[in-house]
């Protein structure tokens, strides 16, 4: 694996892209580190050293952007709008015949949705913008006293709003060169970014609870083993989560083309367990978030007092857990088209052994995926509420148990996968060895 690490700098090509990719995230780290203009940056830093960062959906949402959240940065509102732009345009294709129509038509329509994805990440920039510094204004941010703002006024809004959207707009832009121009997917590179930067604060987290406090620590050295081994085997549950799917025989029959006779053969079609990814975590957070804000507003100290507790709740890892089961089927059910599969499997002469194609063709798919969908669900579920469990039944910090499962350690895995694949692909393709050396040699021997 060293050497492969080594090759990838003898490439002209891959180490311009790897040194081009490494800068633009730099970038990305200054941009979550300038503060907003007129407000107190030095305030700000001591009532967040006070507070932690977070846990629940403040957690989260600070860990994609890397801190800049509770940081009140210019890039606070990170690369989340161009995803829900993009998570929205996507579920719009499903029900919107001109969107399914765009999305059919190769690159020309997906450069057309593209567009609209950046129209609506403005949309989204502006709202998120608008409401972020009207709530710093008012002194209801995350904690922050209104003593934040030093000159509170609209001239404040309207300049915090565009830098807000300056920001943001700059990840956007940053994450489609990296795709372009570097290596892996920018924009999930970013996000991986922003959550590996949350790794001191972590281990200073764990530190603090492994030292002895008048001769007693939170946490022993059998803990600490505890822990390492749980991390292990979650990392390792989650690579095999990640890349499991179930490959499905096909069969294409000869036939004619014009007048030339096409040769059939065998392949495979590959369902992924883990077909809705991330997704299910992400809706699942943020409608659970909507009701603690809501019992926040209400003249009720018994709602107020349920707002506070909800999210280190029972029932909150109850229901977090049941969203996150229907949401892993709602993605499938709006994504995954067995109906359309089926159809270009019999277009192009191809069928399942057993199977007749056309309508039972369909139904054998959906109710394959649907067994699917439930393991990967159930393991999804597991690994989701794992963080807040740990959190509420072991007091271990919040930013600590994130790394034990949730939604930060999938994207680092699969994002990591993902990006070793590409610059393995780049190794390959000039006749070096991968990081995978001793697989390839065993399976040239078959």
């Amino acid at each position: 694996m060293f050497s492969a690490f080594v090759n990838t700098f003898k490439i002209p090509e891959l180490r311009q892209r790897i040194i081009f990719t490494l800068s633009l995230i730099f970038v990305c780290r200054i941009v979550a580190a300038i503060p907003l203009p007129g407000v107190d940056a030095v305030l700000i830093k001591e009532v967040v050293g006070n507070q932690g960062s977070g846990d629940g959906l403040t957690g989260i949402l600070n860990l994609f952007s890397g801190g800049a959240l509770l940081q009140c940065s210019i890039g606070t509102l990170g690369i989340m709008p161009y995803i829900s732009a993009s998570i929205i345009l996507q579920l719009m294709t499903a029900v919107i015949p001109h969107l399914e129509k765009l999305a059919r038509e190769g690159d020309v329509g997906r450069q057309k949705i593209t567009q609209y994805t950046r129209y609506l990440t403005v949309i989204i920039c502006t709202v998120q913008g608008l409401a972020m510094a009207l709530t710093l204004q008012s002194g209801g941010y995350f904690g922050l006293p209104a003593e934040v703002v030093r000159i509170p006024g609209m001239g404040f809004v309207l300049l915090t709003a565009l830098s807000l959207v300056a920001g943001a707009l700059l990840l956007m832009w940053i994450g489609e060169q990296i795709t372009d121009r570097g290596i892996g997917n920018g924009i999930s590179l970013i996000i991986t970014v922003n959550i590996m930067a949350s790794l001191p604060m972590a281990f200073g987290a764990l530190i603090s609870k492994l030292t002895p406090i008048d001769g007693v620590a939170e946490i022993g050295i059998f803990h600490m083993i505890v822990l390492t081994a749980l991390i292990f085997f979650v990392i390792v549950g989650v690579v095999a989560e990640t890349q499991a799917q179930q490959k499905i025989p096909v069969q294409f029959a000869k036939r004619m083309v014009g007048r030339k006779m096409m040769q059939g053969g065998n392949s495979n079609l590959p369902l992924r367990v883990n077909y809705s990814g991330v997704m299910p975590i992400i809706f699942a957070s943020a409608i659970l978030a909507i009701f603690p804000k809501i019992g926040a507003f209400l003249p009720f100290d018994g709602a107020k007092q349920w707002a506070m507790s909800f999210p280190t709740s029972g029932w909150f890892i109850f229901w977090f857990g049941l969203m996150i089961l229907f949401f892993s089927y709602f993605w499938v059910a709006t994504q995954f088209n067995p109906i359309r599969i089926a159809d270009d499997l019999k277009k192009r002469g191809g069928y399942i052994p057993g199977i007749r194609p056309g309508s039972p063709t369909a139904q054998f798919l959906d109710k394959t995926m649907t067994r699917l969908t439930l393991a990967g669900a159930i393991f999804l579920t597991a690994i989701a509420v794992m963080p807040n469990i740990m959190t509420a039944q072991f007091n271990i910090p919040w930013i600590v148990a994130s790394f034990f499962g949730g939604t930060s350690l999938l994207i680092i895995v699969g994002v990591m996968l993902d990006t070793m694949r590409q610059i393995e692909s780049h190794l390959l393709t000039r006749h070096y060895d991968g990081f995978l050396k001793k697989g390839k040699m065993r399976s040239g021997r078959v």
